[in-house]
């Protein structure tokens, strides 16, 4: 499917997709497998988008030296992030991460290199394969599905390793796990930096590929976005992000034409799938199938 689907569908479309469906994914492993419900990813997507348009375009790296400086960027700021705010739990834990992340929404407003409001736009689609022509629409589709899928396999190891597992027992009981001798704010920090380099390498992706950094990377509704995805899709489940992600991004993308009334349509669809979808779409389905080899 998705090697047909740049010649069925817009591949910008496919393309925002899978630079999403990749952020949700990473948001998952931290509030999905480790209990950590954060309200800051934003900040991590949106500043390694900048980081990376800037060393494209500034600096004339090429798109695979600028991506990976977002990534490096990304497990950067969750390092900062995860060492400032795993100190507390629950709601608090949240709403340091929000207030982290709304320092990175300024100093993005106020530096220089950022652009302001008008963002980093034209960022050059440059490989440092000479045979990959970035600016072709089918090829950075196939880029950015090679990009996808390797950091998505990065999660799928990471979920099915000892390390996941400890991820999971500090999600069902932390007091627990800390009892079996486990370093549990080591494991949280661990958990932390991968899914803010993973949320970065994502950010890079999106800016190469659609060629623009912008403040509204870094909102705090991005961050909203991303547990949307994620809740719509299925938490705890491995390609629950990837369809919720490819579900927002069509009602954006499709509804644009309501105008002001695209977040209420949002929000109504999004209360529907809560009611009728508790475990979200791949939840649902996943459980649908278990009852069904049961019966």
């Amino acid at each position: 499917m998705a090697l047909v689907a740049p010649f069925l569908l817009y591949p910008i479309f496919l393309i925002n997709v899978l630079c999403f469906a990749l952020f949700a994914c990473a948001f998952n492993l931290m509030m999905g497998f480790a209990g950590l419900l954060s309200f800051g990813h934003a900040a991590f997507f949106g500043g390694s988008a900048y980081v990376t348009a800037y060393a494209a375009k500034a600096w004339g790296w090429p798109a695979e030296l600028s991506i990976l400086a977002g990534l490096v960027t990304g497990g950067g700021l969750g390092v900062v992030f995860g060492w400032i705010s795993i100190r507390r739990q629950g709601i608090y834990f949240g709403m340091v991460t929000m207030a982290l992340a709304q320092l990175v929404y300024f100093a993005a407003l106020q530096a220089k290199f950022t652009g302001g409001e008008d963002g980093i736009q034209g960022v050059p689609q440059r490989s440092a394969l000479p045979m990959l022509d970035l600016t072709d629409n089918r090829v950075m589709y196939f880029y950015a599905l090679a990009v996808f899928l390797a950091g998505f396999a990065v999660i799928y190891r990471t979920v099915h390793s000892p390390f996941g597992h400890v991820l999971r027992a500090i999600r069902e009981n932390e007091g627990r796990a800390i009892s079996l001798g486990y370093d549990v704010p080591r494991f949280k920090l661990l958990a932390f930096a991968l899914s803010g380099a993973l949320s970065g390498l994502a950010g890079g992706l999106k800016a190469i590929a659609l060629q623009i950094a912008t403040l509204t990377d870094v909102e705090f509704t991005m961050s909203g976005e991303v547990v949307l995805m994620t809740l719509v899709g299925g938490v705890a489940t491995l390609t629950g992000p990837v369809v919720g992600a490819a579900v927002v991004v069509a009602m954006l993308t499709y509804l644009a034409a309501f105008g002001v009334w695209v977040k209420a349509l949002q929000g109504i669809i999004f209360i529907a799938c809560v009611l009728a979808f508790r475990r979200g779409i791949v939840g649902e389905i996943a459980a649908m199938l278990e009852r069904s080899r049961q019966t």
